[in-house]
């Protein structure tokens, strides 16, 4: 038997969605944004562009008596040349902060990407509908994680009761920034990656503005981080930087220096931690380019490696461990006028230790275990007596 509901639609507006800094109107729904319009416009990046637009932390957020949810989507289906197909995004749904239920859409656009001819293609899909019934009854908080490394369209929102605001949770606004590790890469579920756990230990509400391949000391991150009102600042530098083979040792240390000027011009006394990178072992002492293991690909599993020499090193070329040891040495000037400055060596996160019993699994992402672990590690830091991030310290 079929059970029918008295469905009422939800305009999905700012009112009702965490975790985005801009909405965009489209024809076909909203989508939503982890950079401003104004820092997209910057962007010439197409991976960048990609990465900010997957809603990594972003979800919807509501009051209800509902006991059953529709949620019509258009997802973006990512397909590599070559290498094994991506998981589906999850879409986790929870009652008062407790998970109740997954869902997934399963077609969608297809966005085709050949990193050995450096092409991309869309492919228009269909939308698809995520119903989601069961749930308890009586007035509750509902929310909808969105897949944290998945484009996605919101088509519309239904439910079987009105929906409202949720009520005001009290916890204090975490804003954190950093590479595909703090946006997910390898993890299960949006609520699976190392800030969303973090989050939920620390009792923070999370906007994650980790993006694949994007944490570049871009001037326009920068403000964007600057103009969200936040209480707690996280940045975590240096992966991306070294990967890319941006920069040399000399337009590093100013660039931070000028990244976190713009941070303090908006937050000039909220408690501000600078992470150095987890233990990464192609990249410790081998300066990038990075590139794709196409070997490992021809294997049916993806990998990366390190193509720099580590000669040029002592010319300025950047590797993680000269980054850490530059991270350390700002942080510790900074600090000496910044009492809310505070610096984290990655390597207490993930070192040496974790990569021998949790190795990357693709030689540059930590697996969802890893990711656990890190998020455990950084709570303990960050939000336990005595952190950063501790009650006492704001």
């Amino acid at each position: 038997m079929t059970t029918r509901y008295d469905w009422t639609t939800t305009p999905i507006s700012a009112d009702i969605l965490r975790g985005a800094l801009d909405l965009e109107q489209t024809e076909r729904g909203v989508l939503p944004h982890r950079l401003p319009s104004q820092a997209r416009r910057q962007i010439t990046d197409g991976q960048l562009a990609m990465a900010e637009s997957q809603p990594s932390g972003v979800r919807l957020a509501f009051r209800t008596r509902a006991t059953a949810v529709e949620l019509d989507v258009v997802a973006t289906k990512r397909v590599y040349v070559g290498a094994p197909p991506r998981p589906d995004g999850v879409y986790e749904l929870l009652v008062d902060g407790r998970l109740v239920d997954r869902a997934s859409a399963f077609d969608g656009d297809t966005f085709t990407i050949d990193m050995s001819a450096g092409t991309a293609q869309t492919r228009p899909g269909p939308m698809e509908t995520l119903r989601f019934t069961g749930l308890p009854d009586g007035e509750k908080d509902v929310e909808i994680w969105l897949p944290h490394d998945e484009t996605t369209l919101l088509v519309a929102l239904r439910t079987d009761a009105p929906v409202g605001s949720p009520r005001p949770s009290g916890r204090p606004v975490w804003l954190h920034h950093g590479s595909s590790i703090s946006h997910g890469s390898n993890a299960a579920t949006p609520t699976g990656t190392w800030p969303a756990l973090a989050a939920a230990s620390g009792g923070a509400e999370l906007v994650n503005m980790g993006f694949g391949g994007g944490a570049l000391l871009d001037p326009f991150t920068a403000r964007a981080m600057r103009d969200t009102p936040a209480d707690l600042l996280s940045v975590k530098i240096g992966i991306n930087i070294v990967n890319a083979d941006l920069m040399r040792l000399r337009a590093f240390g100013p660039a931070v220096h000028g990244f976190l000027d713009t941070l303090r011009d908006g937050h000039p006394t909220a408690p501000l931690l600078v992470i150095s990178p987890i233990c990464c072992p192609i990249h410790e002492n081998t300066p990038g380019p990075l590139a794709p293991d196409f070997t490992a690909m021809s294997e049916g599993r993806v990998g990366f490696t390190a193509t720099g020499d580590p000669a040029e090193v002592a010319t300025g070329k950047l590797t993680l461990t000269v980054i850490r040891d530059e991270l350390a040495r700002i942080v510790g000037e900074r600090a000496a006028t910044d009492p809310h400055l505070h610096h984290l060596d990655g390597l207490d996160l993930y070192g040496a230790d974790d990569h021998a019993e949790l190795p990357l699994p693709d030689d540059l992402h930590p697996d969802p275990a890893a990711h656990r672990r890190i998020a455990e590690r950084f709570a303990r830091h960050a939000f336990g007596r005595g952190g950063p991030f501790a009650p006492q310290e704001r």
